[in-house]
């Protein structure tokens, strides 16, 4: 919601572009208010190849991942998280390619009544390979770890190709926004955690799926983590000026943001109202987006 690194970059929709000695990119042609200038689907070797968030379901996109792969097998479909910017096509590249589909377990997922921010929950989605944190996969030139870093979707995964030191940070790092956290599924504690984890490690860059590499990434984490310190901050001060429903706090600290993101700056606030009531710095009568807020 919030724009926190410099976001131009060229491309072109449907090419592959080589970004380090074992990574290319191709970019799927979905630009939006959530995806920015769209999925970018990464293709990680040189023998067997692991392709990375294999984006939305687009026949154009398929055949750019598959002819930028031409006379190479594909062994590895990795999946960060199950929005539909990121899963869908996993199936199709799947049938057309004989790969097995990797991501954390899909059983976790709550979305309650919000499938329909954002770019909706893959609900068809199936994975052959579940993974937990800290699992290794490896291909002939390649190894990825997998990382559970739960906030955006409590299913999120990032991956860190040990080789090169880089981490694949889906969406929960991103190359020109802040993540958006859309309850049940999303949750602020478990975001801020998860950001916190990514301090300790030593990847050197990141490589988001919706924007730019991030050359100086742990800059950027702490960045995000003092603003959501701050929004909280804001939160408090706004509730203390008599904004005590959702909808009205949302216009007072995101009057900047445009007004066709104030549902999702909704569900953000609810995202933070959530993790304040249970550290006991807010009460309310019921937690949703009409209950009413009060400094406890």
């Amino acid at each position: 919601m919030n724009n926190f690194n410099s976001i131009d970059f060229s491309f072109e929709y449907g090419a592959c572009d080589q970004v380090t000695p074992l990574v290319r990119r191709v970019i799927a042609n979905n630009p939006g208010p959530f995806t920015y200038t769209g999925t970018g689907t990464y293709i990680v070797g040189s023998k067997e190849l692991a392709v990375i968030d294999p984006g939305p379901l687009d026949d154009n996109h398929l055949e750019a991942i598959l002819t930028a792969t031409k006379n190479e097998k594909i062994t590895h479909i990795m999946v960060t998280h199950t929005h539909n910017d990121h899963s869908p096509l996993a199936k199709s590249l799947k049938e057309r390619t004989g790969a097995l589909i990797y991501s954390f377990d899909q059983n976790s997922i709550n979305i309650g009544e919000n499938n329909k921010f954002e770019e909706g929950y893959d609900s068809k989605f199936s994975c052959d390979i579940k993974l937990k944190d800290g699992d290794l996969i490896r291909g002939g030139d390649w190894t990825l770890e997998a990382i559970h870093t739960p906030g955006h979707t409590s299913n999120h995964l990032c991956y860190s190709l040990k080789e090169e030191k880089i981490l694949f940070s889906g969406d929960h790092v991103m190359g020109w926004s802040t993540t958006v956290i859309i309850p049940p599924d999303g949750d602020m504690e478990d975001y801020i955690q998860s950001l916190e984890k990514l301090l300790k490690r030593d990847d050197k860059n990141y490589l988001p799926t919706h924007g730019k590499m991030i050359e100086k990434p742990k800059e950027l984490v702490k960045k995000y983590i003092n603003h959501r310190s701050s929004r909280e901050d804001q939160i408090i001060k706004t509730i203390k000026s008599g904004n005590n429903k959702i909808i009205d706090i949302v216009k007072v600290i995101y009057v900047d943001v445009d007004k066709r993101l104030y549902p999702a700056a909704s569900m953000s606030t609810l995202a933070h109202l959530t993790r304040m009531i249970n550290k006991r710095q807010i009460k309310t009568d019921q937690l949703n987006l009409d209950g009413f807020y009060e400094i406890n």
